[in-house]
């Protein structure tokens, strides 16, 4: 589940708005990038709620950067988005929680460490960085 279409979508449309000199409509967001509008809002929304975008009402509305592209990180705006951490694999994070017995499972220490490493990646790897 590392990075889903929602994901991509997000990353595109913060892109979009960083450029932008004032707020920018969804509707406007949604054609320029041909996203469905309505999964569209729900992105934004959802990054709207973790700060990472400021939401305004009326007829000069829209959606603008709510923080510094360099302090908006790949790994905050998928979480964001996505609810959850992005996971390479489906195995548990945690040897105590795995379904499948961890303890006797080969690859869990391999996939363990492969999983920090894309969570420090995505953590060090800013907006700024894409722009």
């Amino acid at each position: 589940m590392l990075i889903t279409r929602a994901s991509e979508y997000a990353l595109l449309a913060l892109i979009e708005i960083s450029q932008a000199q004032k707020p920018v409509k969804t509707d406007q967001l949604a054609k320029t990038l041909s996203i469905p509008k309505s999964f569209l809002a729900k992105i934004l929304q959802n990054m709207a709620k973790k700060e990472i975008l400021h939401s305004y009402k009326g007829a000069n509305g829209g959606f603008a950067l709510g923080k510094d592209l360099s302090s908006i990180t790949i790994l905050a705006v998928i979480t964001a988005v996505e609810g959850d951490n992005p996971s390479v694999f489906d195995c548990s994070s945690s040897i105590q929680d795995c379904p499948n017995s961890a303890v006797s499972c080969r690859l869990w220490p391999f996939l363990n460490k492969l999983q920090g490493k894309i969570d420090t990646f995505l953590d060090e790897l800013t907006m700024q960085d894409l722009i």
